[in-house]
């Protein structure tokens, strides 16, 4: 049984108008164990959609050594965390179908048809300005703490970053100005993304939505990014292998988030 408060907000604006409901502390658990049910209902789809990705994150790791970028690597990483929203539109439709009771196929997750395609690529386009403010960010933010020196290669940079002051210094920072950024990303995404699916509504609405089901829900919407980083992060320390599993479980159980924690009024 699902407990929540009986007071909602409102969103004010244009129809159709939400309410957010008050989730317990113990919902995140059950989002993920029903997102881990609904991974099983269709496991050919969801395991597929998830090996799609892991094969395309690993080929672009690869590509970044061979060409020898792979100073980029963790970048990589960090856009992959924060665009993770957007990549999982394809599993919030699988939820949705499961909900209600239709097929679900992989072309119907590969092709979704959204109820807002162009907000949705609002939303989109918003996300990857942010990634390219980060990369910007921490970029300077290694011109701060190293001047001119050169970015190293992957095995050097470990060195420099872990064993000089300079290096512990600039982590330090930059995992404080990284802890904003995927903040604010989180409370823009979590909830905004998987509305713009289900309903024709503008970005605008979604966004102030996302970040009112964000702020009412602090402590459980805390507890949930906290999962959400650590059950990716394990599909990522797997050389992207674990993602087969991990991202679908994640996509799937943010479908339930929203729906737990958004009501539609008439």
């Amino acid at each position: 049984m699902i407990v929540i408060s009986q007071d909602t907000t409102q969103i004010a604006g244009s129809q159709p108008r939400f309410a957010i409901r008050q989730v317990t502390m113990e919902q995140p658990w059950k989002w993920l164990a029903a997102g881990w049910a609904d991974l099983w209902r269709a496991p050919g789809v969801s395991l597929t959609y998830g090996a799609l990705l892991s094969i395309v994150s690993f080929a672009v790791s690869a590509g970044l050594f061979l060409l020898g970028l792979e100073y980029l690597l963790l970048p990589m990483i960090a856009g992959f965390m924060l665009l993770g929203p957007m990549l999982a539109v394809g599993l919030y439709e699988i939820s949705r179908r499961h909900a209600n009771n239709e097929s679900v196929s992989l072309k119907s997750a590969l092709f979704v048809k959204t109820s807002s395609p162009g907000q949705l690529a609002y939303i989109g386009v918003l996300l990857t300005l942010m990634i390219l403010a980060w990369i910007r960010i921490a970029t300077l933010l290694f011109a701060l703490f190293f001047g001119t020196l050169e970015i190293p290669p992957l095995d050097e940079a470990t060195q420099l970053l872990l064993f000089s002051f300079e290096g512990l210094s600039m982590l330090a920072v930059g995992t404080v100005v990284g802890g904003v950024f995927a903040a604010a990303v989180f409370a823009v995404s979590v909830i905004s993304i998987p509305l713009l699916v289900a309903h024709d509504v503008d970005a605008v609405t979604a966004i102030l939505v996302s970040l009112r089901a964000v702020r009412d829900n602090l402590k459980a919407m805390i507890l949930w990014a906290w999962l959400v980083a650590m059950v990716t992060a394990c599909g990522l320390a797997t050389l992207f292998a674990g993602l087969i599993i991990t991202f679908p479980l994640i996509g799937h159980a943010t479908w339930h988030a929203y729906r737990d924690l958004i009501k539609e009024e008439a």
